[in-house]
């Protein structure tokens, strides 16, 4: 309840995009591998910026 109104840190949105990106890429890997690895490369991308923040 107190957390209802407390807006996510950057950090925060970028783990939830990475996590998208993964989930995005295992669902396209079944049909289109090449797709599936080009999501595979920005979720990498997501996770350089994630390590460069660090808090």
């Amino acid at each position: 309840m107190f957390g209802l109104f407390k807006k996510k840190s950057e950090k925060q949105k970028l783990q939830d995009a990475y996590q998208k990106k993964l989930s995005e890429a295992h669902k396209v890997s079944h049909s289109n591998r090449t797709a599936a690895d080009k999501l595979m490369a920005e979720a990498e991308e997501i996770a350089k910026k994630i390590d460069q923040i660090k808090d």
